[in-house]
């Protein structure tokens, strides 16, 4: 029977769940999710320091200081970055200091270079710095902990990392953290067609384009690609490969799920396994099936892997993977985003839709005038890899329209927006 598409997706989220967590370094965090709230145990920044390079003082030696009128200081030290002094500013004293350094013991203020005599001075041995500004308690000075506080919770349980988090534990001092780890993903293609990329091509043979793209797709999502090769046109062939997928935490094939006399995954699915549906009302992407294959854990205990047989067709077999694979692995990773924006689009071409399913149809989205359009990236075939290279889009054409015509607003999944961390 055929379903929809949401049947579809809703089958496939209710079969994976979020994985366990383990140790990570740090820089290979990004995307991941995490499995602790992250409690400071240090100030940041650590003590009161510098926000501009200039003296350190009191801010009661200051007023009515003028350029007419500055008031002279003797100059006791010089503090960078890094360093602490070992004066204390009293008044009518000042010590020279750099962005970052730490203001030093009896001093409350920072006055910056440009507002002393200091260029005036250059060459002078006199140890003084005339102050040509009144000066405000607390000018230019970073308080320790204004930006983390000892003890503050950093970032909640659940977190997405992103540059600026990975930033934030590294302030810290943390060089690994607990998060949601990344799905291992199985990818199998099928058919005796097939030919290994760095082989020769033989007559009525075609390379194996669908690994590089579904593999290349894990790896944009967070996942980790387990390359298995190419299965043909066998029993033996087919199951030997799908049992190397078992350790995986997903299992993907391409091609073997139409009715062909060849198509056999549906078969091998439904032997092995359970298969929970064949085919999903859409185009491209029809025969779509997906279940569940028996498979051991790492500690030899049954498992059930879930399995997603895509299409054979490349454009087939990528599309599919955005609208269902995609939300399984983030769901896998923890993340609560599932889907990319889908947004309103004038559509620049009609687009015909003649047997009653749901069209997705690659386009080239851009905005001018405060509003979205959508140029078809050509013909439609889903064998044209090309259109899905052209495209940063789908146009969806409703399964119960018999189309759209040009200058009408359809909707429009962007496939170039890869914001999901935002949860």
């Amino acid at each position: 029977m055929m379903i929809s598409v949401e049947e579809a997706l809703e089958k496939v989220l209710g079969c994976v769940d979020i994985l366990e967590a383990g140790e990570t370094p740090l820089l290979e965090s990004m995307g991941q999710v995490l499995a602790e709230a992250i409690i400071s145990h240090i100030d940041i920044p650590p003590l009161d320091n510098a926000a501009m390079d200039g003296y350190a003082l009191k801010a009661s030696d200051t007023p009515g200081a003028s350029d007419q009128s500055p008031r002279i200081l003797h100059v006791i030290d010089t503090v960078i970055a890094g360093s602490i002094s070992q004066h204390q500013v009293t008044p009518g004293t000042a010590i020279r200091i750099m962005t970052g350094a730490p203001v030093p013991g009896g001093a409350d203020s920072v006055i910056r270079f440009e507002d002393t005599d200091e260029a005036r001075r250059q060459g002078s041995s006199s140890g003084e710095i005339g102050i040509l500004c009144e000066v405000k308690h607390g000018l230019n000075i970073r308080r320790a902990g204004e930006d983390i506080a000892r003890g503050a919770t950093v970032l909640k349980k659940g977190t997405v990392l992103r540059p600026a988090e990975i930033g934030v534990l590294a302030s810290l001092g943390m060089s690994k953290i607990n998060a949601v780890r990344r799905p291992v993903v199985a990818v199998l293609a099928t058919g005796n067609e097939l030919v290994q990329i760095d082989q020769p091509l033989p007559p009525g043979k075609i390379y194996n384009s669908n690994t590089y793209s579904i593999a290349s797709l894990v790896k944009r999502y967070g996942g980790v690609p387990k390359i298995i090769g190419i299965a043909f046109d066998s029993e033996a062939s087919l199951l030997d490969k799908l049992r190397q997928g078992l350790d995986a935490d997903m299992l993907i094939t391409s091609g073997g799920v139409s009715a062909g006399d060849y198509d056999m995954v549906k078969d091998v699915l439904a032997s092995e396994g359970e298969i929970t549906f064949s085919t999903v009302r859409m185009k491209p992407g029809k025969p779509l099936a997906f279940g569940t294959l028996k498979g051991m854990d790492g500690n030899g205990n049954p498992r059930r892997v879930p399995h997603l047989g895509l299409p054979g067709n490349p454009v087939s077999s990528m599309i599919t993977f955005e609208l269902f694979a995609r939300p399984a692995m983030l769901k896998m990773m923890g993340k609560k985003n599932l889907a990319k924006p889908v947004v309103e689009a004038v559509l620049e071409e009609p687009a015909v839709n003649t047997d009653g399913r749901r069209l997705y149809i690659r386009a080239i989205v851009t905005k001018s005038d405060g509003r979205y359009h959508a140029h078809l990236t050509g013909p439609q075939g889903s064998g044209i890899l090309t259109s899905m290279s052209l495209a940063n889009g789908l146009v969806i054409v409703p399964e119960d329209t018999a189309g759209a015509k040009a200058g009408e607003t359809v909707k429009v999944i962007l496939l170039g927006w890869d914001d999901e961390d935002n949860i």
